[in-house]
């Protein structure tokens, strides 16, 4: 017996020893071979007409009476979905599992319950895979912009998300949203990116960490996420011809994210749009697609969106893996230690100065004069610094053609990379790190004008 328990400790540990080896590359391939799944924005936005509620909403108001986690489930498995994302607390701080963090949770609701729990519970015995949501803005907790205490906050996020990574099992991804974001205005220096994800990393090490920022940052390199993703719904639209970046794309067969009154007789999109036009281009650009279908008061789907569901199921089929992704630069997780520093540069053209080459804006752009053969544009950081990685996004693809890239320390320039440029907008370098008080670019040859979006210097964690 003790020969057979040792056995069995043997394959434990080596089981989750491999499982911990996953790389990085090997989870992406996972996450799009999922190709299609559901989000349910169920939380006390439910119970509001309107998706940002008072946040300070009461949680008597939380009251789902026939909450059916397992009808969820069912329904996802009706249109082949793989897996399902649960908004664990949205922008208004309510949260919906039995945390120890905060009395605004649905524990002190009348329904008196973990949601969370019977979710992740419900999802597993159907064979789906289990990816929660989880909002850093919170206007119930006042981490919003202009009231933000890094340090405190900081550990209050933490402390949700060790719940919710410790106590229901295996989480395939977490889905962040509201966080340096051009509207929730919370930068990855109040609430520091790095530490979160690392944090979520000692939890989890093979959850996939994606936060919802592409209305922010481009979409040719994963900056601060592990998964690009694009919400159709505000406009974001993935390029299924170029895309070569594991992706998510986001939508509601619904009209809003969460329940309204007049959803149980609403039109709803239209299935075959959404077979032919969604889920079979984008599972074929690398992309993985998840359909929102929000429950209603009662805490169930609504009879329309099963049917809708249903009709999906019926006229598609998940195959099974994807293609092979292409290999890409890891995540970018660190601080950007050029943001918003001095800077100096050869001639500008009209009002296109240096500073728009790193004002956190990636829409407008540093633009050399016409007449400069070899344009160059430098940055001061604060202190010497420490830092592995730069890169350059032009507004427009390839009119950098070749270029030199030189740090500073002391009175000494010394050179990091000279030669041609890789093709597209962004140029991404990672190398040693090295210690430097400025950083320059000099652009060598060049076809059309100079037009640097962001320059980004990446402090060493």
């Amino acid at each position: 017996m003790k020969k057979v328990l040792f056995v069995m400790a043997l394959l434990f540990a080596s089981n989750t020893m491999q499982a911990a080896e996953k790389t990085l590359h090997q989870l992406q391939q996972e996450f799009v071979d999922l190709r299609f799944g559901m989000f349910i924005h169920f939380n006390i936005p439910t119970f509001s007409p309107e998706d940002w509620p008072d946040p300070d909403q009461p949680v008597s108001t939380f009251n789902p009476t026939r909450l059916n986690c397992h009808q969820w489930a069912l329904a996802a498995k009706g249109a082949n979905m793989s897996y399902g994302c649960l908004t664990t607390k949205h922008h208004s701080g309510f949260c919906i599992w039995d945390t120890k963090t905060t009395d605004y949770n649905s524990m002190n609701s009348p329904v008196h319950k973990d949601v969370v729990r019977e979710y992740v519970d419900a999802f597993r015995s159907e064979g789906l895979k289990v990816m929660l949501y989880y909002s850093i803005l919170d206007t119930h907790h006042r981490i919003r912009p202009g009231l933000i205490d890094t340090k405190k906050q900081t550990a209050l996020i933490k402390a949700q998300l060790t719940e919710l990574l410790s106590n229901y099992g295996e989480i395939t991804a977490l889905i962040i949203d509201g966080w340096d974001a051009p509207w929730s205005r919370i930068s990855y220096e109040d609430i520091p990116f790095a530490e979160i994800y690392q944090h979520i990393k000692s939890l989890q090490p093979n959850c996939l960490v994606m936060d919802l920022n592409a209305a922010k940052y481009p979409r040719e390199g994963l900056f601060y996420t592990d998964i690009k993703s694009y919400e159709q719904g505000a406009g974001q639209k993935i390029n299924t011809t170029e895309n070569q970046l594991p992706a998510l794309a986001c939508l509601s067969i619904q009209r809003t994210w969460f329940w309204k009154e007049s959803m149980p007789t609403d039109k709803l999109k239209d299935v075959n749009w959404l077979v032919k036009e969604n889920i079979v281009p984008y599972n074929n650009a690398y992309c993985n697609f998840i359909l929102n279908v929000a429950p209603n008061r009662d805490g169930l789907m609504d009879d329309n969106a099963v049917e809708a569901l249903k009709q999906i199921g019926s006229i598609w089929k998940n195959e099974g893996p994807t293609q092979p992704i292409p290999n890409s630069e890891s995540p970018i997780i660190q601080t950007n230690i050029a943001k918003h520093r001095p800077t100096e540069y050869s001639w500008s053209y009209d009002y296109g100065i240096g500073d728009f080459a790193n004002n956190d804006n990636f829409s407008d752009a540093w633009t050399s004069h016409p007449l400069i053969r070899e344009p160059w544009w430098e940055v001061s950081l604060d202190r010497k610094r420490a830092f592995d990685r730069i890169t350059i996004l032009e507004q427009q693809a390839d009119a950098i053609q070749e270029y030199r890239l030189e740090y500073l320390n002391g009175k000494t320039w010394t050179t990091l990379f000279e030669g041609q440029a890789a093709p597209g907008r962004l140029k991404q370098h990672t190398f040693p790190a090295v210690k430097a008080e400025k950083v320059r670019i000099t652009v060598l040859r060049h076809q059309g004008t100079v037009k640097i979006a962001e320059f980004g210097v990446y402090a060493v964690l």
